[in-house]
Order: structure tokens, then C-alpha cells, then sequence
């Protein structure tokens, strides 16, 4: 090892799905909706001068913030904005988890959050899941520096009632808790009324999912004013600048067209329940899932051997090689006809 070397912060890194580059593939593998963004999206791009690119972006995103805080009926100042999800997430973890105790957040489930808390130096504890992949609360009745629960959650695709996170809320009043919604469009309740009520809970959603704008890179999180201003004040201290203008343009038309998302989301809501179905005839097995994607697992046949038939004929899904779900493949829910030619190519791998 070079000298240099023992000051290097190591990490084991955040793999995110494949994406391939050929041409002629089914691509069900990153939860990336198949549909294009709102048509205000594209009037809102072609409006921007290429002259308007050689400023800086407003700092503070107003445009976007208020479109936010619009939709959503809240004030700009509950509304923080980033460069997706991850981002605002990332943030959030260097903003509230400051504690000697760990955060909690569970075993299965996003697998960015044990890697920032390893960068960041943050003590954790993931939390096993029940046996059927349910989270229960009362595991997050602990000492603790913070908790993070996507949910629905990933993979799993799983829902959590917002009973069930008011629990979690009234047991942990002295802890930051994060609710990850990246997926709650499609069928379960936000947890968003309860910012009212409880002043440390922050709510993170992104654009990526239901809105169709993986590319655009926009997430945001609501909270009360003055977790939001915590956050910006640490954001401001590393990148006063992470909004682009072409983003802020965009998530700015997408958030006002609030009937365009909401039909898309309602076309995959319909193909996933068919899809299901489909799946359960041909020896498939999953959690319900509240999500754009499913997880399953095949009564016979190991998971790895589909991934891999899968894959030799163009159609991506993922699989993990880890202790607990290596016998799962999570199945992004594309159009009708993309859905159709992998329950095709199914049908032929299991025989």
C-alpha cells in the first residue's frame, strides 16, 4: 500500500442496476417508468434559451420549490429540493444523524442507506425484517440516532400502513425520522399529513418514478420549516448550486400537470395486477406489492438460472446475489406489450 493511502476514506460502493447499451432490450431491471414525461416537460425544455445556460441556476430552485409546495398544499419553506432522491437523502443523513446511538433502518430494503452511513460515519443497526418481508414497528421502539423506512419498501415492494408510522413517530420523538416515498404513487398513502403533527418527521418523494424523469434527476423532501432549514444550510456548505436550469424547468412543468402523472400511474397499477396473475399461473410467488416493480420468486426453479435465461434474450430484470432474497428477482412493471413478451419468455425458460 502507498504511503498516501492510509488517509483515503474507503467505501464499498452503491451498485446500481445494469444499463445496457445494445439496442432491441426489455429493460425491467432499475423501476424506471415506461412512459414518457408529461408534454409540458418537452414545451418547458424547448422554452429554455441555450443563452440562459452560460448563468449560474437560482440557488434556491424557487420556481421548483413553490410548484412543489403548490401541489402538495404546503408552504416553499417545507419544501427542499436536489438532484434526485438520493441526493436529498444523502443530505438528510449528514444534516440529522449526528447521534453516538445508530440510526435504524431495515436489513432489506435501499442499499444506499448502509452506504452513506458508512462514508458518513454514522453507527447503524439494520433491523431484520418477519418472515414474510413485513416490517414491524415495534423493532423501532430502540436507543436510537435516527430512523429511515422507505415505503413502500425495496425490494419488497411492500406497504406499511401510516397507522403503522405514526407508531414509529410517537415512539421516537427525540430521533429524525425519514420516510422514503419513492414509490407511494403507485397505491398506498403518503405519509405527508403528518408533518403537521409531528415536527421530526421529513418526507422524501422523487421524480424519477412516477413522473417519469429518472434522466432529469429531481427529488425533494418535505418537512417543517425548520428541518428544511437545517438542511439547506448543510447543502449550501458543500454545492450552492445542484439544481440545473434544464431541471428546474422541467420539474417545474411536471409538477404543475398533477392529471398527466396520475394517469400514467394508473395505467401500470392496472398491468402490474394483470401481470400478477399471469405470473401466479405460471408458479410464481410474491409479496403484494404497492410499488412499479414486483418481487417474486419461483416455487421450483432458482432465481438466478431466470435472471440469466432472461438476459440471453433480452430482458433485463434484477437479482442480487445476497443471503435472504437470493431467490427473488424484482420485475419493474414496463408497458403492456414489454410485460407481455417477458410472461412470453417465462412461460418458455420454466417450461
Amino acid at each position: 500500500m502507498a504511503e498516501w493511502e492510509k488517509n483515503v476514506r474507503k467505501a464499498v460502493p452503491y451498485i446500481p442496476g445494469e444499463q445496457p447499451k445494445e439496442s432491441g432490450i426489455i429493460k425491467l431491471n432499475t423501476n424506471e417508468n415506461p412512459y414518457p414525461p408529461s408534454p409540458a416537460v418537452k414545451e418547458a425544455l424547448e422554452e429554455l434559451s441555450h443563452r440562459d445556460l452560460r448563468l449560474y441556476p437560482d440557488p434556491d430552485a424557487s420556481e421548483l420549490v413553490k410548484a412543489i409546495a403548490d401541489e402538495y398544499e404546503l408552504k416553499p419553506e417545507e419544501v427542499f429540493v436536489g438532484v434526485g432522491s438520493d441526493d436529498v437523502l444523502s443530505v438528510a443523513f449528514q444534516t440529522f444523524f449526528n447521534s453516538q446511538e445508530p440510526i435504524l433502518f431495515p436489513e432489506i430494503t435501499y442499499s444506499f442507506y448502509d452506504v452513506w452511513a458508512d462514508i458518513y460515519k454514522i453507527p447503524y443497526e439494520a433491523i431484520p425484517l418477519n418472515k414474510d418481508l413485513t416490517i414491524d414497528p415495534e423493532d423501532y421502539t430502540l436507543d436510537n440516532g435516527g430512523i429511515v423506512i422507505a415505503n413502500p419498501n425495496a425490494p419488497t415492494g411492500i406497504y406499511l400502513e401510516r397507522n403503522a408510522i405514526e407508531s414509529i413517530l410517537k415512539a421516537n420523538p427525540g430521533s429524525v425520522v425519514i420516510i422514503d416515498e419513492a414509490y407511494i404513487d403507485f397505491g398506498g398513502q403518503s405519509c405527508l399529513p403528518l408533518i403537521k403533527k409531528y415536527d421530526n418527521l421529513l418526507v422524501v418523494q422523487t421524480f424519477s418514478k412516477s413522473r417519469s424523469m429518472a434522466g432529469m434527476r429531481i427529488g425533494f423532501a418535505m418537512g417543517n420549516a425548520s428541518l428544511i432549514k437545517f438542511m439547506n444550510d448543510v447543502k449550501f456548505s458543500v454545492n450552492s448550486y445542484t439544481m440545473n436550469r434544464a431541471a428546474i424547468a422541467a420539474g417545474t412543468a411536471a409538477a404543475k400537470d398533477t392529471a398527466y402523472y396520475k394517469s400514467t400511474c394508473a395505467k401500470i397499477i392496472r398491468t402490474r395486477e394483470r401481470v400478477k396473475n399471469a405470473l401466479i399461473r405460471l408458479g410464481f410467488e410474491f409479496p403484494d406489492s404497492r410499488t412499479n416493480f414486483l418481487f417474486v420468486k419461483h416455487k421450483t426453479m432458482e432465481a438466478k438460472t431466470i435472471f440469466e435465461e432472461l438476459k440471453k434474450r433480452g430482458i433485463y430484470v434484477r437479482y442480487w446475489d445476497k443471503p435472504i432474497i437470493k431467490d427473488y428477482l424484482r420485475i419493474t412493471v414496463g408497458t403492456s406489450s414489454d410485460m407481455q413478451k417477458l410472461l412470453d419468455a417465462l412461460a418458455e425458460i420454466i417450461g
